[in-house]
């Protein structure tokens, strides 16, 4: 049965960059799952980036949609698979043809995404590290597309969290395990 490890954490907080140390760490056939697309200047460059820290033997997987897919795949070849990232898995799925416009219908579509990414994650027998944002940490946003997004991720990060074996947040670089910390608070309540 497959491990999921969660990295969460806000913009530039070096989430990805642990997430990579851990899996050169930990797995020995590597697979990475990237969910972005290029729109414009600064999503290519920051693409390149991530390509350019990335080993030359791990094998990529474009998937911006049906991403339990690349995750049944890689699983087959791979001891780990690093998805980056979560939260622009969930952009592209709210902006897709398809995406329902009412509210509680995006929150039904966006669920069965997420519990397939769950589901497949745990039929592997590859442990799958889940990149993610924690993005509900400012100001309520102004317009409904981005107050829908805010809760969708939340939602998401909540789901991934609680089928998690390890939830890590990185702040300033810095990660911690704070499902262990979760879970030593409980025992003493």
């Amino acid at each position: 049965m497959g491990k999921i490890i969660l990295v969460t954490g806000g913009a530039r907080s070096g989430k990805s960059s642990f997430a990579e140390k851990y899996a050169m760490t930990y797995g020995k056939k590597i697979s990475y799952i990237a969910t972005a697309q290029i729109y414009d200047s600064e999503m290519k460059y920051r693409i390149k980036l991530h390509r350019e820290r990335r080993p030359a033997n791990w094998v990529t997987y474009e998937a911006p949609y049906d991403a339990e897919q690349a995750i049944e795949q890689a699983s087959l070849q791979s001891d780990l698979i690093l998805f980056d990232c979560l939260t622009l898995y969930l952009s592209n799925l709210l902006c897709a043809k398809d995406c329902p416009q009412k509210m509680e219908d995006q929150f039904t579509y966006v669920k069965e995404y997420i519990e397939k990414l769950i589901h497949y994650s745990k039929k592997s027998a590859a442990q799958v590290i889940f990149v993610t944002n924690e993005v509900g940490m400012g100001i309520v946003p102004e317009n409904v597309l981005a107050r829908a997004y805010r809760d969708l991720a939340g939602l998401s990060n909540q789901m991934m969290a609680k089928a998690a074996d390890c939830v890590y947040l990185v702040v300033s670089g810095i990660p911690v395990d704070i499902k262990k910390l979760a879970v030593k608070l409980e025992e003493r309540i």
